[in-house]
């Protein structure tokens, strides 16, 4: 008899070590699974605006303009929009960012060479043009992408006028940029030396006049900046 309860008291106990045994894989893909969805909705909770400049918007353009000759200008369907709001509609597409139009209170030239010159102007006197659009509730946002042309070898003033209006602090920006074959020129230090304590990423610049092109070029770009 007690050979009997001894056998069985050595089963029971293997049985508890088997158990043991079984439950802590479990236990350790529970708690990786865990730390998993957690980087994954942290992921997902990071707010994104995708704030831009464009001469579309900024400009009292005549119904009948010829996009062919002029710069940033282009026809997306039946709509006329300009080159560095078509990669801010992509970008919208892909990441549900909240579209913003940084929007003067004057308008500028429908004439690019008048344009020229008025852009000229404001840089040479460091001029920072009153803006009629204003982000609500911007400290919400921790990633900001933000496009505008390139003009006169840099952002446009109004760029200026945005970035110091609002604290990017712990920020992440995101540039993307159009131009005529000058790419960023001053941009990236210019908006670094403007927001000194937030995370300046590499950005995205390409052709005016070939973005239309660049679809899957800019969707990779977003792509690779997200992974």
């Amino acid at each position: 008899m007690r050979k009997i309860l001894m056998i069985l008291m050595v089963l029971m106990l293997v049985g508890c070590q088997n158990t043991q045994n079984e439950e802590s894989p479990s236990s350790q893909d529970d708690t990786n699974q865990t730390e998993r969805s957690t980087i994954n909705q942290t992921e997902k909770d990071q707010k994104i605006l995708v704030a831009y400049f464009s001469r579309v918007g900024n400009t009292d353009f005549p119904s009948n303009v010829d996009t062919s000759s002029s710069a940033s200008v282009i026809v997306d369907g039946d709509t006329l929009i300009g080159s560095t709001e078509y990669i801010a509609n992509v970008i919208v597409e892909q990441t549900g960012g909240d579209k913003f139009l940084i929007e003067t209170q004057t308008k500028y030239s429908a004439d690019y060479d008048e344009l020229v010159d008025e852009q000229q102007g404001e840089r040479n006197k460091n001029v920072r043009p009153a803006l009629a659009s204003h982000v609500e509730d911007f400290d919400s946002y921790d990633v900001i992408y933000l496009g505008f042309p390139n003009w006169w070898y840099g952002m446009p003033m109004p760029l200026y006028t945005f970035l110091e209006e609002y604290d990017f602090s712990g920020k992440t920006i995101i540039p993307f940029n159009t131009s005529g074959g000058s790419g960023f020129s001053n941009s990236i230090s210019e908006i670094e030396d403007l927001c000194p304590n937030a995370t300046v990423l590499e950005g995205y610049t390409t052709s005016g006049s070939s973005v239309q092109n660049n679809r899957e070029e800019i969707i990779g770009w977003i792509n690779e900046v997200n992974q």
